[in-house]
């Protein structure tokens, strides 16, 4: 099982949402922002790094929003979702396709990740 963890990022009624590129697996889809835990990184140091790696920003990690655990016929993963802000810069395509801050409404318009699909019903109980 490969550990991932992923940040959800609010920006006033909005959250940040990356596209995938077209040259990784699940291409295209949409994501939330993160990637794999490293051998000898907390999840929280993992976040902070992609976080920097793929958007060039900086988070304050908060609290655990939702752990999911999904198979996909190539991995399984355990994602452990984070609430973070943003505590320096502001996010750049280093590594996606594309980028947007969306609110929970609109969520039906995207193609998301599987793994994504549970938390996101989570987000949208909210509305």
């Amino acid at each position: 099982m490969t550990h991932v963890v992923a940040a959800l990022i609010w920006h006033g009624d909005k959250f940040l949402i990356c596209q995938r590129p077209a040259n990784k697996a699940r291409a295209l889809l949409w994501e939330f922002v993160g990637g794999k835990v490293e051998p000898g990184e907390t999840k929280e140091q993992a976040l902070i790094r992609e976080c920097q790696e793929e958007l060039a920003i900086t988070l304050d990690v908060g609290d655990v929003y939702m752990t999911v655990t999904h198979e996909y016929p190539d991995i399984t993963v355990n994602l452990t979702l984070f609430n973070a802000t943003i505590k320096e810069g502001v996010p750049q395509k280093l590594e996606h396709n594309d980028i947007k801050w969306i609110t929970p409404s609109e969520i039906p318009q995207y193609e998301f990740c599987p793994a994504d699909v549970e938390i996101l019903a989570k987000l949208r109980e909210k509305l």
